[in-house]
């Protein structure tokens, strides 16, 4: 599938700020005054003017505050802020392409309050979030996720936030590449929000979408055009990975699968996450059309599977929690600093060599949230032992998120990078 691909005429723009150099008197009053009455206007028009496209009227201010936020503020230091008035953004039953893995009221889950929690920035706030002004930005354009089942989860999320906004016959659902790339179609606006199924990033024996568990996961660190090919010309790119790293030896393949003659090897994981990581920014370095696609990348998600972490019982995870973690900056074990400080290395020579990924440190703000998991408020796709079914702990999902949930957040903070850039 191919978008061409358009620089929206009307896309929301800030006015900005016009010097006015006075160079003596032969300037006049009628100078003066035409000067003042510049200001004046271009202030106004910062903070009031609304442009109307498709009959509907988006607000300025969006880009305005979203300019001023990010250059003033950490929008990834904050709280979180009970707020059941604005929260959830969107109903779990009213999306209709919700996941069964993530849709935890459904499942049966009855403590609903982890849907009504918002992000609150220490020093400014984040924009709310306005499905038509997203959808008004991707005109004609492709935004893709591409990673693991967490950056899909927060694809599935994206793709909810919008959902509501689109007629049913003016949206679809498809996928392509053996269902490595699910494709998301807003018609009306000639925008796709998609996944890429590549929880590795570089070639790896667990690129299936659907058959990806195997017994010794094996990486072609110097491989990534096979996937790559999917997103080459995409608008905006929001890549994540980092679960399906979590061992301490990973089996690097220098050669093709299949191949007699390739050699297999075991290397110490941080090494081959290193390796597969200049890979991909090599290969971004070449390929992206840095006047169009705009990068970014979603740090490590935190799991909640060792409850003694946050001082309860040992034994116990996720499982039945409804509060979030209080204590500020809490980090658990599961969350990995040396390979968040690779990701930074390597995302700061791109940025030397011109190229600029932007990280969506989402680590810390998930790191408080152990009842946001499904637990076991999901779809099972096996079917549970008599042994399981009676220690509910054994089987808790405390990597995912429910949805309405945290990735929501997630997706508010790339919402105002958009349209910060």
């Amino acid at each position: 599938m191919v978008l061409l691909h358009e620089e929206e005429e009307a896309e929301m723009k800030m006015a900005k700020t016009h010097q006015i150099v006075l160079a003596g008197s032969s300037w006049g009053i009628r100078n003066t005054f035409r000067s003042l009455v510049a200001i004046l206007t271009t202030l106004l028009v910062a903070t009031t003017v609304y442009l109307r496209q498709d009959g509907r009227h988006i607000s300025a201010k969006i880009k305005a505050s979203n300019d001023s936020l990010s250059s003033k503020c950490d929008l990834f230091s904050g709280k979180w802020v009970f707020d059941n008035e604005t929260y959830p953004l969107y109903k779990e039953q009213q999306c209709t392409f919700m996941s069964d893995q993530l849709a935890c009221e459904k499942f049966g889950r009855k403590d609903l309050s982890y849907q009504n929690w918002r992000w609150q920035p220490h020093q400014c706030d984040l924009p709310r979030f306005n499905a038509t002004a997203l959808l008004e930005r991707l005109r004609n354009k492709r935004l893709v996720f591409v990673g693991d089942s967490l950056n899909r989860g927060q694809w599935i999320s994206m793709v909810c936030l919008v959902d509501s906004k689109l007629p049913k016959t003016l949206k679809s659902m498809h996928s392509i590449a053996n269902g490595s790339l699910n494709i998301f179609t807003a018609k009306e606006y000639n925008a796709t929000i998609e996944h890429y199924w590549s929880p590795l990033l570089v070639e790896s024996n667990s690129d299936d979408p659907v058959n990806h568990r195997v017994p010794e996961r094996t990486v072609r660190v110097k491989a990534i055009e096979k996937h790559a090919r999917y997103w080459t010309d995409a608008d905006f790119l929001v890549f994540n990975t980092y679960l399906w790293w979590r061992r301490p030896i990973m089996n690097v393949l220098w050669g093709s699968f299949g191949d007699p003659d390739g050699v297999y090897k075991g290397v110490e994981m941080l090494r081959v996450y290193e390796m597969a990581l200049r890979t991909w920014s090599d290969w971004l370095e070449v390929h992206v059309n840095r006047s169009k696609t705009h990068l970014f990348f979603v740090s490590m998600s935190p799991t909640h599977e060792r409850a003694e972490e946050w001082g309860a019982a040992k034994g116990n995870n996720c499982y039945s929690e409804t509060d979030m973690i209080a204590e500020e900056g809490y980090w658990g074990k599961g969350s990995d600093p040396k390979m968040m400080l690779v990701v930074e290395n390597v995302l700061d020579d791109l940025k030397a060599r011109g190229l600029n990924v932007q990280m969506l440190n989402i680590t810390q703000l998930s790191e408080y949230r152990k009842e946001g998991h499904p637990s076991i408020y999901r779809k099972q796709w096996d079917t549970l032992t008599q042994e399981q079914i009676s220690n509910p702990n054994s089987y808790a999902d405390c990597i995912h998120w429910c949805l309405p949930g945290v990735p929501d957040v997630w997706n508010e903070l790339l919402y105002a990078y958009f349209f910060h850039q």
